[in-house]
């Protein structure tokens, strides 16, 4: 065991330095941007619902008439993060005014999350390495370059509310056979994260099997699993009155919570909770019990709809897969990164490398293997790290979830080579950081001739993002745009007061196609559809042509001719409009 030679300040004082640590950074870092624009599409979009809350539309109301066909769009977004960022405005609008305060709520609203956060990592990696694991873990923290996109300033989506709960839970579950409060804390997290999204629902799976198989195991982990149980019944039932309206309780969704994820959970809480009270002596007893629970939760979630088995996707039109859906840059997989941003592939996937091997040798040892917590950890870490291998936008996970493994094993091998006071230990220990070891990567990476890193602030991006490149467009009379890259949608929604036809959302299937036609067939076909949809404005920007085109296709396209200058003559050039670049469509 490694003897202790850091002071000991109160732990939650320490947490609150490196959260104003963190504050301070991003803050510096990101807060001039902020009065340009937002990081992301869905961030734009946030704020379009967060306005529309703000300005008196009803909390289950969840219709924008300005997105999509005529009927208009419903979005799957929760409210439950609308009403967060909603209170800072409201606590900051008497001091500032309007404009300042919502620059302030998109500003602090993502940082707040990373107080969970790294109070979770830092009570992960204490559970099974103690207290100087758990500092270490905070300074892994504080230059955590990689980890913390999710979290700078004007993140409003969702994505950070996700990362910082499936910390929260995983951390909940590993203390759950020292604390039996810390498995009830499980089960409430479950349904708030549940109410928000599905994205957090690889972890939430885990979390409450790692506390049945215990209890089906030990019949002494019976008190545990019945106050996950109480608290995961109580909290989705809550989640679903919060979240739905009554109207639509009887409908069942693949994408958001619903009645059917909803009763599901809550049927699984109630026969987890059952099987938690009788604590049958025998194990096969116990088994049979659980397992009953389990396939009577998946079976009715299955009854009301056998499609949602195939996932929040499972409903989309085929369609958009080629156009749209196949090409969103954080839903790739790992494989194909590496062909299209070998860099960025690299730098994604080295801190995680770091945390995979040092979990592995953690595991590797018999003594460890045999507690509750690290193994808890250790497999909701693999989790992430297969999750990233699949999706490159779970690397949040893997970083996260990885530093309490990389503290544990920085520990050890401090002790091994007798680094025994603060500075040869401080030095070391920014050595394995996450900035440190991708900013390393990067820099071999550059060195050996390889290309392929994402900007995501280029200057080309940020033309078709800016909120004065907009400003032209704002000032036409109000109508609907089309939109070449779907990704600049909600910047037309968040930027200006008119209405638009497809946003980068599964659920607009009929809209993306109808979008994507506009640009990708010849004029007088284009025309055709504009005229049906009603669409008003033309918007082109970026170098981003329609894909699953042949050259023959695309060449003919509208969007090669608009790019070539000659604009067909039911178009009309807005004077001003350049990127991006605007044209009225012709009465």
């Amino acid at each position: 065991m490694v003897r202790n030679t850091l002071p000991e300040p109160n732990f939650a004082l320490l947490v609150a330095l490196a959260w104003l640590i963190l504050l301070i950074q991003l803050m510096a870092e990101n807060w001039a941007a902020l009065a340009a624009t937002l990081p992301d599409a869905d961030d734009a979009m946030r704020l379009v619902q967060v306005r529309a809350l703000l300005a008196g539309q009803g909390w289950f109301d969840l219709h924008e008439t300005r997105l999509g066909l005529a009927a208009g769009y419903d979005t799957h977004w929760s409210r439950l993060i609308d009403a967060g960022l909603a209170a800072l405005f409201f606590a900051f609008k008497p001091l500032v005014g309007s404009a300042l305060a919502e620059r302030l709520m998109a500003a602090l609203w993502p940082v707040l999350w990373l107080i969970p956060a790294t109070g979770g990592i830092a009570a992960i990696a204490w559970r099974f390495a103690g207290r100087e694991a758990a500092i270490l873990v905070l300074l892994l923290a504080i230059f955590n370059t990689p980890g913390l996109q999710q979290f700078r300033p004007g993140r409003i989506d969702h994505h950070n509310a996700h990362v910082a709960l499936s910390v929260l839970i995983v951390a909940a579950t590993v203390w759950s056979d020292r604390h039996r409060w810390t498995a009830g804390a499980a089960g409430a997290l479950t349904g708030f994260a549940i109410a928000i999204g599905f994205e957090s629902l690889p972890f939430i799976a885990l979390c409450g099997g790692v506390l049945v198989l215990r209890f089906v195991l030990d019949r002494a982990a019976a008190p545990a699993l019945g106050a996950y149980a109480m608290a995961l019944v109580i909290s989705t039932w809550l989640a679903f009155f919060v979240s739905v309206a009554p109207e639509r309780w009887p409908q069942s969704l693949c994408d958001a919570i619903a009645i059917n994820s909803a009763l599901a959970l809550i049927i699984g809480g109630i026969g987890f909770g059952i099987a938690a009270s009788f604590a049958a002596e025998r194990l096969v007893v116990r088994c049979a019990m659980t397992a009953t629970s389990a396939v009577a939760a998946l079976c009715v979630f299955a009854a009301f709809d056998l499609r949602c088995l195939g996932g929040p996707y499972a409903l989309i039109d085929p369609a958009i897969r080629p156009i749209w859906l196949d090409d969103v840059a954080e839903t790739l997989p790992l494989s194909r990164m590496l062909q299209e941003a070998p860099v960025t592939a690299f730098a994604m996937v080295s801190f995680p490398l770091i945390g995979l091997l040092s979990a592995l040798m953690m595991l590797g040892q018999r003594d460890l293997r045999k507690d509750f917590g690290i193994c808890t950890a250790g497999v909701a870490f693999l989790l992430a790290f297969g999750m990233m291998l699949m999706v490159n936008r779970a690397f949040s996970y893997a970083i996260w979830l990885g530093m309490p493994f990389v503290a544990a094993a920085a520990l050890r091998a401090f002790a091994r080579l007798r680094f025994n006071s603060v500075m040869p230990r401080f030095v070391a220990a920014l050595l394995i950081t996450p900035t440190a070891v991708t900013g390393g990567v990067i820099a071999i990476a550059n060195a050996a001739g390889t290309q392929g890193l994402l900007d995501l602030n280029s200057p080309t991006r940020q033309a078709c993002v800016r909120k004065d490149n907009y400003a032209a467009l704002a000032e036409l009379p109000v109508g609907r745009v089309v939109v070449d890259e779907l990704e600049w949608g909600p910047y037309v929604l968040a930027w200006t007061p008119h209405a638009l036809l497809a946003a980068p959302y599964h659920r607009l299937s009929p809209a993306i196609v109808a979008a994507y036609q506009v640009f990708a067939l010849p004029p007088e076909q284009a025309r055709a559809i504009v005229r049906r949809e009603g669409v008003t404005y033309v918007m082109t920007c970026g170098a981003q042509p329609p894909r699953a085109l042949s050259d023959e296709q695309r060449a003919a396209s509208l969007w090669v001719r608009l790019r070539a200058g000659d604009v067909p003559d039911w178009l009309e050039p807005i004077p001003g409009t350049r990127a991006p670049a605007v044209f009225r469509v012709k009465d």
